[in-house]
């Protein structure tokens, strides 16, 4: 069985300590390093995770920027937070620079492994509670009657590009998944523009977690 390799991010020597104990107890996960401080890039370059478990905390970095960073750098790493903030801001920012998922720390140990499963699956994975916070504080982009009217005339291929795209995927990314062309998929995100009042991906991802898309 294919082991999921993670590279666990935390300026706490006990959190990691406490995480590395956690992971190693499960036959399904890998701990590919540990990092204390912001040379998460690095590590992660050398290390080739499958998924980055990461504070937002930590000396010498902006979480935020670090997270942009991987995106950047290591393309195909998932990046799952963990942290103490739960700001629904702090959790759209997060999303909006490349983040997998999101959970707080207060969380159980059976969530954050079932997070870290479901975003190395390709999957978006936030905090019920954030979740719910998430979808409840976002301002609606179009009447609610006329929202769940164009929710309907989506296409299933629409709703599959939806749901990439609000994973965190790229435009290429998307079209090889689905096996079809860059330039489909941006006619399928300009649909759905037209269709559902997007204006950022913060809306997109709102939307999936309203339609149960993805995973929350």
């Amino acid at each position: 069985m294919s082991r999921i390799r993670v590279l666990i991010v935390d300026d706490h020597a006990l959190v990691r300590a406490g995480l590395r104990a956690l992971l190693t107890a499960h036959p399904d996960f890998e701990v590919a390093g540990e990092v204390s401080d912001g040379v998460v890039v690095e590590q992660c370059r050398r290390a080739k995770p499958d998924v980055v478990l990461m504070d937002l905390s930590m000396p010498g970095r902006d979480g935020l920027a670090a997270i942009r960073d991987l995106r950047h750098s290591c393309p195909t790493v998932r990046i799952l937070v963990l942290t103490m903030r739960g700001e629904t801001s702090v959790v759209r920012q997060a999303l909006l620079a490349g983040a997998s998922g999101y959970v707080l720390k207060s969380s159980s140990s059976d969530e954050l492994l079932g997070a870290l499963r479901a975003v190395h699956q390709g999957r978006q994975y936030i905090t019920p509670a954030l979740a719910n916070a998430l979808t409840e504080s976002a301002p609606a982009e179009a009447p609610a009657p006329a929202r769940r009217r164009h929710e309907t005339e989506l296409t299933p291929r629409e709703r599959e590009v939806a749901s990439l795209l609000a994973l965190g995927h790229t435009n290429l990314e998307t079209a090889a998944r689905l096996h079809i062309t860059v330039k489909t998929v941006e006619t399928h995100r300009k649909r759905l523009t037209a269709k559902l009042g997007f204006r950022s991906r913060a809306d997109l991802v709102r939307f999936a977690l309203e339609s149960k898309l993805i995973d929350s």
